[in-house]
């Protein structure tokens, strides 16, 4: 579960999703090496299968990502049959509400969000965090405004859940977006596109460990 603001500077998230990009194999290799510098791990691979993202969650855990840092995107049933510790649900998912139903409250549900109004439902769905975004400029988004740190601000001060940024989201700009209120970051092609991904992840933990520090020098 996620703290108090003041504790959730200490703690700020790190979330990696998957780019769907990558083969299963390089991808589990890649998880494997950048885990113990991230949170959580996504496999948002839109264009699989249930059978294909099963196994190719198995494949993660095999690698040696530990389940509890494993989130399905999208789909539930996935998620629960490889004992991942949540789901992310889009827009085109489950609303939140059924899915809390179906899973119970082990698992960690997800919401990806795009308005102060979606957070709000979200939360009162029973959504533990909403995926907000995209903050800056993305590739993965292309000709498509970004909603800036002021929208982020805004989520964060509506949300009754934390708010985990994503989108254009560098080791540079990860301080100004933690200090907008968010709870995490969460990045795709920082990670996965980079040429030395593990070098990238020590990047964005050194940038999130150092707002934490000067959040805490602040207080």
């Amino acid at each position: 579960m996620f703290l108090k603001k003041r504790e959730v500077d200490v703690l700020a998230e790190i979330h990696l999703l998957s780019d769907g990009k990558l083969a299963a194999e390089p991808f589990a290799v890649l998880a494997a090496a950048v885990h113990p510098q991230v949170d959580y791990i996504h496999l948002r691979e839109k264009k699989l299968s249930a059978r294909g993202l099963y196994q190719m969650a198995v494949g993660l855990l095999r690698a040696g990502v530990p389940a509890g840092k494993l989130i399905i995107n999208d789909r539930l049933d996935v998620a629960m049959a490889v004992g991942a510790a949540g789901v992310q649900l889009a827009w085109h998912s489950l609303p939140a509400a059924p899915a809390r139903l179906a899973a119970g409250a082990t698992l960690r549900l997800g919401s990806s969000v795009h308005s102060v109004q979606e957070i709000r439902d979200a939360g009162c769905q029973g959504a533990d965090y909403c995926l907000f975004g995209h903050v800056y400029p993305s590739t993965s988004k292309p000709g498509l405004r970004e909603r800036g740190l002021a929208q982020l601000k805004e989520a964060v001060l509506a949300a009754g859940v934390p708010v985990i940024a994503l989108g254009g989201i560098t080791p540079d700009n990860a301080p100004e977006v933690l200090q907008a209120g968010a709870a995490g970051i969460a990045v795709m092609s920082g990670i996965c596109g980079a040429d030395d991904p593990f070098a990238a992840s020590q990047a964005y933990r050194n940038a999130v460990t150092g707002a934490a520090a000067k959040g805490g020098e602040k207080a």
